[in-house]
């Protein structure tokens, strides 16, 4: 036999005798878990409900979402920073996840800015201040008169200590030079419901929560905290407007992965977030609930949580409000 030919049979014995070599699947290639650190229902949930089908529709993979309530969102959003930068595993959550939080929790099991790939801030709403239609004062200005007068007398509900809702309150004071009773409660809806049957006063409200009620007569609104008016209630001015400045809240929602994500990962993840966030059908989806969209890039999400986490430090800090 000639030499050239044994050789190669050599060869292919040789060959055969390899491992078999199992090529690198591309992202994604199973199902993409979306995990909501709230019960189902609330703004972080229609988020993530809201973003699923198109991202499903992009990424070629089911997205399922996974409700994992409890510490405030602190529990579900430590649950996410466990699992693998594979991009597998999402957070959907608000801004009390992502910058409240650390200023309220001395042992919060996670740090927003270090423990997360953040992609994008989704969407936002401004604050209310709304009243119960028989409470003596129609404006800001006259609100703030009547705080004065009254120290420590009117009532402000909330959706829960650590809130949004109940860190704009203390903002509000802080800037008006006035004081109120905090009353929190487990949840937006309670609160909303005791405002409207008169057995608390004011409060700081999602536009979105409330916007129904106002129309129906059941609330009045006397101010909103975005930095211009809102085309819902064109007539309210802002707190600027109304004399109070550096009250701009806006209560937001958005996106984040497990530290560490590939490049190719983090960029289609990026991509199917974008094209959710740009379709007509989910803008109108989120446009009815009183939410507009954001969808920032990862690094101006990043630049803004650390600036949303100072500011409410220094909230929690000026206002005495007690950590956990």
């Amino acid at each position: 036999m000639p030499r050239l030919k044994i050789a190669s049979l050599a060869m292919l014995a040789a060959f055969a005798t390899l491992p078999a070599v199992t090529p690198a699947l591309a992202y994604p290639e199973r199902t993409v878990t979306v995990v909501v650190p709230f019960p189902p229902g609330g703004a972080s949930d229609s988020t993530a409900r809201f973003l699923a089908p198109k991202m499903q529709e992009v990424l070629g993979q089911p997205v399922v979402i996974d409700n994992r309530p409890g510490a405030n969102g602190g529990a579900g959003a430590a649950h996410v920073k466990n699992e693998k930068a594979d991009g597998y595993t999402l957070l959907v959550g608000s801004i009390g996840v992502y910058a409240i939080n650390p200023a309220l929790y001395a042992k919060l099991g996670y740090d927003p800015g270090k423990d997360f790939d953040l992609l994008t801030v989704a969407v936002r709403t401004p604050n209310v201040l709304v009243a119960n239609p028989n409470f003596p004062t129609n404006n800001v200005a006259e609100l703030v008169e009547y705080l004065k007068k009254n120290p420590n007398k009117v009532t402000f509900a909330s959706s829960g200590a650590g809130s949004s809702d109940h860190l704009t309150a203390a903002l509000f004071w802080q800037k008006s030079g006035t004081t109120g009773i905090h009353v929190p409660y487990k949840g937006g809806g309670p609160a909303i419901a005791d405002l409207i049957g008169g057995h608390a006063d004011v409060s700081f409200q999602n536009l979105g929560a409330v916007a129904n009620h106002i129309k129906a007569g059941k609330l009045k609104i006397l101010g909103v905290t975005a930095e211009q008016r809102h085309p819902v209630f064109p007539d309210v001015p802002t707190m600027k407007e109304a004399g109070i400045n550096d009250l701009v809240v806006y209560s937001w929602q958005a996106a984040a992965a497990p530290k560490g994500l590939p490049a190719d990962v983090k960029a289609k993840l990026s991509q199917a977030l974008t094209a959710a966030l740009s379709d007509p059908a989910t803008k109108t989806k989120f446009n009815d609930i009183g939410f507009e969209v954001v969808a920032n890039t990862p690094e101006e999400f990043a630049k803004f949580q650390a600036a949303e986490e100072a500011r409410w430090r220094a909230v929690v800090k000026a206002g005495d409000i007690a950590t956990q």
